[in-house]
């Protein structure tokens, strides 16, 4: 059953747990001080390494769509851009200056499986037949923790109507680049690489899925899963794959990544909800990036109005893991 929620823009942000609860908040707040000079040295890098995507710096600071609207303030561009998960270049959250080693430009994206005609496009090409956007969304990582940025891009919508998929396409399959000599973290061999995510064609239809290539009024970097990601801001943050090089509409629902690693801990659908646990913590609180508060999660993450009727009569689903 789903739980009724304000809008996200009427929530408040006064709900924060008590010390003797969050102890360690002291600790995290420390990391977040790290990581915006961390941050700093990182905006350095990415001004040298301009030349690979000069291309595209034009191309930003773009319109800011305002229908998406959010009450927490901006995640600083510094702890975004130093707090990542992106298992291809490691486990831990500082994989920043490994993730410099991906060429993101030129850049290759095909399209197969259940549509009218298979086709590769460059990046370049795909950026000129799309309409770039800017949107404040939230990101809330299954491992309870959140943040909130200007992700610039275009709907997924747009990527469906280039691709013009056959009415028999049920699911959007999106996978991510291999190559584990620039990528360590694919020279893991008990990880199913390449990184597969999906979206039922309902959801990735859905106004709200967004398909990322900038972020703070630039392109999009490295380690935020350059030059292209999915954000769907109402799932948790593993369902946004990162490095897209392949769209493929099927009719067979994909074996997702963690899915294939854990199904008893990441499903599917994988839709925010506070009422169920991950097996081995409460999604009822997440910690806000950069301040360390810790405030009550959201169903769907606040975005319940745009995406709760995407699952009616779906009881009989884990929509929530």
């Amino acid at each position: 059953m789903l739980i009724k929620v304000k809008k996200g823009w009427e929530l408040p942000e006064s709900a924060v747990t008590p010390e003797a609860v969050y102890l360690n908040r002291r600790a995290f707040m420390a990391t977040a001080a790290a990581g915006t000079i961390a941050g700093a040295t990182l905006l350095n890098a990415r001004s040298a390494a301009a030349d690979e995507t000069e291309a595209w710096n034009g191309l930003y600071p773009v319109a800011r769509n305002e229908t998406y609207q959010v009450d927490r303030e901006l995640t600083p561009e510094g702890d975004a851009l130093t707090y990542n998960n992106f298992y291809e270049f490691g486990s831990s959250k500082s994989i920043a200056d490994r993730a410099q080693a991906l060429t993101v430009r030129p850049w290759t994206i095909t399209i197969d499986g259940l549509v009218e005609q298979e086709m590769t496009l460059d990046i370049d090409d795909l950026l000129a037949r799309v309409s770039l956007e800017e949107r404040v969304y939230r990101h809330r990582c299954v491992e309870a923790w959140s943040m909130t940025v200007p992700w610039s891009g275009f709907p997924v919508s747009q990527l469906v109507e280039i691709a013009r998929p056959l009415g028999s396409a049920k699911y959007l399959q999106m996978t991510t680049f291999e190559d584990p000599e620039v990528a360590p973290g694919q020279q893991q061999s008990w990880y199913p690489w390449p990184y597969v995510e999906g979206l039922t064609m309902a959801e990735a239809t859905n106004d709200l899925a967004f398909m990322v290539t900038g972020l703070y009024g630039k392109p999009v970097a490295k380690q935020n899963g350059a030059p292209l990601r999915l954000h769907a801001p109402w799932k948790y943050g593993f369902k946004s794959v990162k490095s897209i090089v392949n769209f493929r509409f099927t009719e067979e629902r994909p074996h997702t990544f963690w899915e294939v690693i854990n199904p008893d801990e990441y499903g599917f659908w994988a839709n925010v909800n506070p009422e169920v646990s991950h097996p081995r913590w409460s999604q009822a609180y997440e910690r806000v990036l950069h301040t360390g508060e810790r405030v009550p999660t959201l169903l769907f993450n606040g975005y319940g109005e745009f995406v709760a009727d995407l699952y009616a009569g779906m009881d009989d689903e884990a929509l929530y893991m």
